[in-house]
């Protein structure tokens, strides 16, 4: 994956309520995770990191990040984590973690399909997607954005293991390597969900017969409270 650069700044307002101010003046507050030093914390432009964003296939990001006033010099990163408001999408905040282009990383990749399974066109079968993200390990700049499968020969019942997914070159997929992450299955039938739609009216013919037991269980007790009732009205004659 080839790097992008982005500039930040040493984080001015820290204190409670200072996120809030850095937003509404349009920068993201962020944090940077050294490899051998103290997380630092800095905010980076909105705008430029919005534009970074869009050109990007995914979040999967490798950042040559240029910090104001740093004697580090450029700083080669992952961008690690984002936080977005879940209702409006707006970034509130993101981590960097810095790495060594020369050491392996590990990192969760988007785990994406392409063409049409002839399961699905020709088969009437559904493709299911099991694991949408993947861990690999590669250097830095290896890292792929996106991992793509081409699912066009999967017929109904066929299935992709991680151990079927060719990796880019100078990438390792892990996991177990029989686990499914793509397949094509068969569509339910009616037939198939009818006996659970049944299922009610069969427990509602139980309830007249509870009742109609219930009544007859009564009636007998009646018939055996009359019947212990007899000696006394004897007896007082």
């Amino acid at each position: 994956m080839k790097s992008v650069e982005l500039k930040a700044y040493p984080r001015t307002l820290v204190r409670r309520g200072g996120t809030k101010k850095l937003r509404n003046q349009g920068r993201i507050p962020a944090v940077i995770y050294g490899r051998k030093s103290q997380p630092l914390s800095l905010e980076v432009e909105e705008k430029e990191f919005g534009n970074l964003l869009h050109h990007a296939l995914s979040e999967n990001l490798v950042v040559d990040l240029t910090i104001e006033n740093d004697s580090a010099g450029q700083r080669l990163a992952l961008l690690q984590e984002i936080q977005h408001n879940p209702v409006s999408g707006q970034v509130l905040h993101v981590d960097f973690h810095e790495v060594d282009a020369n050491e392996p990383v590990e990192v969760s990749v988007p785990l994406e399909t392409e063409g049409e399974a002839v399961g699905v066109k020709q088969g009437g079968g559904v493709l299911e997607h099991v694991l949408f993200k993947i861990r690999v390990r590669a250097l830095p700049r290896n890292l792929p954005a996106i991992i793509l499968v081409d699912v066009s020969n999967l017929n109904v019942g066929d299935s992709v293991h991680l151990k079927d997914i060719v990796a880019p070159e100078g990438v390792e997929i892990l996991g177990e390597r029989d686990v499914v992450a793509i397949s094509v299955i068969e569509p339910r039938t009616a037939e198939e969900e009818t006996p659970t739609a049944a299922a009610a009216p069969g427990a509602a013919t139980l309830e007249p017969e509870m009742i109609k037991e219930k009544k007859e269980a009564e009636g007998e007790g009646k018939k055996a409270d009359a019947v212990g009732k007899k000696p006394e009205a004897a007896a007082k004659k």
